[in-house]
This record gives C-alpha cells, structure tokens and sequence, in this order.
C-alpha cells in the first residue's frame, strides 16, 4: 500500500461515490450506479479485499473476467464506464493509486454486437469533418475521425497504426498485426492489408506529423505511433473518449435533449465530472464503422469490396453493418441497371 493512499473500505469508497454523484446527475444514473457497483463490492468481498488502496491493475482484469461471465460483452462495456468513473474519483480523494482507472479494460465487441441502429449518419459525419477541416485542421481529433469515417477501421486498427506504416506514394495506409509488439488486429494476420485514402485525405494525415501540438512518442517497442497522446500510443478506452467526444451534437450545432451547454448539470455528458458517451446522440468508433460501411454501399462500392477494405465477412456484412432502407438499396441497383 502506498504511503499516499488513505484506507478506504470498498462499501464506504461506494457511499462516498454516490454521494458525490447524487447532486449532479439524473436519478436513474445514480440507480444504474448503484446496481454496477454493488456487483463490483460481491467481487471486492469474494476475493477478500477489505480496502481499495490494495487494488491493483490484474485485480482489476480479473474483475472484468468474472463480471463478463454473467453479461453481454456490450453490457459489460457499460457497467465498466461506471467502474472507470468510481475509480478516478477514489483517485482523487487518495483512496486508490492515480491511473488505475485507465488500467480497466473492456473486451472488443464482436462484429455486430451494438444495435444496428446505432450508427453515425453520413450527414453527420460529413458535417463533423467539415467543422474539423474549417476549425481543427490536421489535428487529432480530425485525423482520428477521418481515418474512422473514410476507411471504417476498428479503433485496434487504428491504434496499430505507425508513422512508419503510411505510404504516401499509394496515398495508403498499412495494417499489420504485430501481437508481439503491443498492438493486434481483430483477425490477426487475415486483417493485415492496404487501404487506400486518396491524395486529399492522405494530406491531412502528412500535415498531422506536422503540427506543433502532435505528441512525438516512441513506445516500448521502439515504434512511432501514428496516433498519439501525452502518455504515447492511446488505448482503446481513450480512443472510445475521443469518438464520443467528437459525435456529441454540440460540437456542431444545437442540442437536441434540451440540455442547456453552459450549465453542465443539465447533461451528464459535459462538464469535468460528464462522460461523453452519456449523450444519447454521441456515437462509439463502432458506430462509426457501422455508419461507414452503410455509406460504402450507398455509394454504389460493391460488397466484395468493402469486405476486403473493412475487413468484415460478407455475411456479417449484411446481418450487422448494412442498415440501408430498402429505398436507398433500390436506388444503388438503379444506377447499376441504368448502366447495362
């Protein structure tokens, strides 16, 4: 136990947490948060840990373990953002070490796993990025988006990628499964390929290495991330923030819940104590690729295509990612038809 940390028993740690939230958030909130972490105390006092400043980072995989036996992997997502939530909070109040938080981590969800209506509209999606190019050109934040929207790449893809992995003479990318080196892909060597974004997108991505605010990282393994933060190459978890952030409807317009974007008592998403992806509008990098995929079909690319583009069988293809209306199907066989 460090010499930093306070003793704080796990059901006091809850009671304090709740009573924090309370004030600010909605009641069925701080419901839902009292059921996750009343799961979260059953395991605390099955594996004998009477005070959170022993929890440590394998306890913390092994809790994920022993939750994602009895739920969904998409419920288990859920119930852990709350987790994440309490632990930062005993954070701060010097009951756990500072970032164990950020060592909670939910399992990929398999292909189709979300509703598919959960997806990102391509009107939407559009307008993110024109507000990206007008305002936050070649940050982050528009690289990120960019790279998820126009290739549909899950977001292990997409933390896989390196400096080194960019072709500009293709205006490529290239993706590697390297499991041996920090980063995977969700097919292993099957999802390895190219992917192709065109001299316009791929220029976004050379100005990126650019600007003065990209973090310049090496991991451990002596490799340039693409994609960085402060710490270096993100996690998932961060990317999943990011994406959240970045589909909020607020960002780009009006809200649509009637929450007021000044007083963030009014919206759990905002503010310093908000979470992002609480907003009913805010959309994971799933959706992202769900919405993408949709778009690729609308857009008249055949689904050979796009399966080997976005590294999905034809079959779950059709079952989870083609959300199309039988009217804009219609319409991408017309064009097909008014060409023979």
């Amino acid at each position: 136990m460090s010499d930093d940390l306070q003793s704080l028993p796990p059901e006091e740690g809850i009671e304090r947490f709740i009573r924090h939230r309370e004030p600010s958030v909605r009641e069925s909130t701080i419901r839902n948060a009292k059921t996750r972490l009343r799961f979260f105390n059953d395991w605390c006092q099955e594996r004998g840990i009477d005070d959170l400043n022993d929890l440590t980072g394998r306890d913390l995989a092994d809790f994920v373990s022993w939750r994602g036996r009895d739920i969904a992997a998409i419920t288990l997502q859920k119930q852990l953002s709350t987790i994440r939530e309490a632990l930062r909070y005993w954070a701060d109040i010097e009951g756990v070490p500072d970032g164990l938080a950020e060592q909670v981590h939910a399992p990929e969800l398999p292909d189709g796993a979300e509703s598919r209506d959960v997806h990102i509209s391509s009107e939407r999606a559009h307008r993110i990025l024109d507000y990206l190019h007008d305002h936050h050109y070649a940050s982050r934040d528009h690289v990120v988006f960019l790279i998820l929207w126009k290739t549909a790449m899950r977001r292990s893809a997409l933390r896989s990628l390196d400096v080194d992995d960019l072709r500009q003479s293709d205006y490529a990318l290239v993706l590697e499964h390297r499991i041996d080196q920090g980063t995977r892909l969700k097919n292993g060597e099957d999802g390895e390929r190219w992917v192709y974004l065109g001299p316009t997108d791929y220029q976004v991505i050379d100005d990126y290495l650019d600007n003065p605010d990209r973090y310049d990282r090496t991991d451990d393994y002596g490799r340039e991330p693409l994609i960085t933060s402060m710490h270096g190459r993100p996690t998932g978890d961060t990317i999943y923030k990011w994406v959240s952030k970045l589909t909020q409807p607020c960002l780009v317009g009006g809200c649509p819940h009637e929450a007021d974007p000044s007083d963030p008592s009014t919206c759990d998403a905002l503010g310093s104590d908000g979470y992002p992806s609480r907003c009913p509008s805010a959309r994971s990098p799933h959706g992202i690729r769900r919405g993408s995929i949709t778009h690729h079909l609308n857009q008249d690319v055949s689904p050979e295509i796009v399966s080997e583009r976005c590294d999905v069988s034809l079959e779950v293809l059709y079952e989870h990612y083609d959300v199309r209306t039988n009217r804009e199907k219609m319409a991408v066989r017309k064009k097909q038809l008014e060409q023979i």
